[in-house]
């Protein structure tokens, strides 16, 4: 009975027309303008805006042609080893001389270069075909080293000409000295086997090394030079290492990739 009271006693009153109404308190227009306007920010950093990454690779200090693996033509006894490590040999230099049946041979550089490696030693038989030096193509002691980056090939096409580079040399403690400054020189767009790799820096070991999770590509990168450092070139850090830098040390490439909008990412 109390509330069909209560009932008639609503119906009876006059609506409060005259009342204002409060649809929202002033904070929340507030919340509801900043909200508003940090959507409408990052709808236009999406379109607009470019967003950069990087990617990792193992990498060698090499001279821009590479080497090559000297094989003896001959099978027999090495009786000299008539080059040393580290020399300089033109081309058609003598190498190694070994004793066959028929007499002796001289084994020669195919072409002008560095002894990077001697695999053969006095009193060794050799056969036909065995790898006895790898030569660094490198005519003379000035001529500037380069750093290949063998990237994974499914990144080759995101990396621009003249990308900065990033080179963590393994003699180089990076904590000390910072990492090696470079720029991309140009990309091999043709994904390469661990022969060609093998054939190139004359180690076959690498060859499988850098091929065991895929073909790579290779990317040539050109080191900056700086006349303020010990080895000529520019480091992260002020002064970098306080030694000349050689060839064919191991290092790892961060090369910085082409930048990508962030609504790429959100469209098929």
């Amino acid at each position: 009975m109390q509330f069909r009271q209560q009932a008639l006693a609503k119906l009876q009153s006059p609506e409060e027309l005259d009342l204002p109404v409060r649809f929202a308190r002033p904070q929340g227009w507030l919340v509801l303008s900043v909200t508003v306007v940090a959507m409408a920010a990052a709808s236009v950093w999406a379109v607009t805006g470019s967003v950069t990454s990087t990617v990792g690779a193992p990498a060698v200090l090499t001279h821009g042609q590479g080497s090559y693996v000297l094989q003896s033509p001959v099978s027999g006894q090495v009786t000299a080893v008539l080059a040393r490590q580290g020399e300089r040999l033109a081309a058609d230099s003598p190498v190694l001389k070994v004793r066959t049946a028929e007499g002796d041979t001289v084994v020669r550089s195919l072409d002008a270069g560095r002894v990077s490696a001697l695999a053969a030693t006095v009193g060794q038989i050799i056969q036909t075909g065995a790898n006895v030096a790898s030569v660094e193509k490198v005519a003379h002691a000035g001529d500037p080293l380069y750093a290949t980056v063998y990237v994974p090939a499914e990144n080759a096409a995101a990396i621009p000409a003249d990308a900065p580079v990033d080179l963590t040399v393994q003699s180089v403690p990076a904590q000390e000295f910072g990492v090696l400054r470079g720029h991309v020189k140009s990309v091999d767009r043709s994904a390469q086997s661990a022969q060609t790799i093998g054939a190139f820096l004359g180690d076959a070991q690498l060859g499988e090394q850098f091929t065991k999770d895929g073909r790579p590509v290779a990317v040539t990168v050109r080191l900056d030079t700086s006349a303020a450092t010990k080895s000529g070139y520019a480091w992260s850090s002020a002064g970098g290492p306080p030694y000349d830098l050689t060839s064919m040390t191991p290092a790892t490439g961060s090369i910085r990739l082409a930048g990508q909008r962030p609504v790429d990412w959100l469209l098929p």
